[in-house]
């Protein structure tokens, strides 16, 4: 599984019983917060067709929420074996509807456009920052794991990944960034030479879709370029929507961690 995430930039685990179990339970405790009118005030967007749900999910470092004990399975430990016990963050839970994508609140035509075409791919921790919304690194996620909560279809906004992207994307970026002291990464221009890296990904990589269930997860490479499909009319899902939890616990400022790390 480990050797599928370097090579492809992303890896799936088979359902296991524990993780279904847990999966359960996020649900429940999700979908209070989902209702909660202070949250879909602050994440429903998209004209009501994405719940973006960051830290959404109130579970602790470990991933215990509610009745459901720390995050079991396959996943978390492989991700643990590569960049060690990190703390998790209060899960984020994007939810998506039938409909998705509308256009988000102060989206241009451009930006929705290629939210439509091009699944908002980006390469998480990439901020825009200013009013030139300068590309630039001010997170530095471990990895991305998504684990669905609802069982849906195929074609209900699966996540969207570009095999191999992580490979040409982390070369970008160690030109970019590694003759540079690590505390001054956060304020190089990334613009650029993100935007040029990613076309090239667009033109070389394969485009998978990844559809899973309940008990099922997924590990993501931290430098994949990767996004959310639109919604395909028919789909199934519950009235709930698609939801999956993910988790992107960040790796430690005054390291090179985020760079040199497989």
């Amino acid at each position: 599984m480990v050797e599928g995430l370097l090579e492809k930039g992303w890896t799936r685990f088979p359902a296991e019983q524990g993780v279904l179990e847990w999966a359960e339970e996020a649900r429940r405790v999700a979908l209070d917060r989902i209702n909660d009118p202070e949250e879909q005030a602050k994440w429903l967007q998209c004209e009501g067709t994405w719940f973006v749900g960051v830290d959404t999910l109130p579970n602790d470092a470990t991933g215990a929420v509610g009745q459901a004990g720390q995050l079991p399975g396959a996943a978390i430990a492989a991700a643990r074996s590569l960049y060690g016990n990190l703390p998790l963050h209060p899960g984020q839970v994007s939810v998506t509807y039938p409909g998705y994508p509308k256009p988000r609140q102060g989206e241009g035509e451009a930006a929705f456009r290629y939210r439509l075409k091009r699944d908002a791919a980006h390469v998480d921790g990439l901020m825009a920052v200013g009013e030139a919304r300068q590309r630039m690194l001010r997170e530095r996620h471990a990895y991305i794991l998504g684990l669905p909560l609802t069982a849906t279809g195929p074609g209900a906004s699966p996540f969207v990944v570009w095999e191999g992207s992580h490979k040409i994307m982390q070369a970008m970026f160690a030109d970019r960034l590694g003759a540079d002291p690590e505390p001054d990464w956060g304020n190089i221009d990334l613009t650029e030479a993100y935007q040029a890296t990613r076309r090239e990904v667009f033109e070389t990589c394969k485009r998978v879709e990844i559809s899973t269930q309940p008990g099922e997860a997924y590990l993501v490479h931290r430098m994949a370029l990767h996004g959310v499909a639109a919604w395909t009319p028919g789909a199934k899902a519950p009235l709930e929507g698609r939801m999956i939890a993910y988790f992107r616990p960040e790796l430690p400022f005054g390291t090179r961690d985020w760079l040199d790390l497989p």
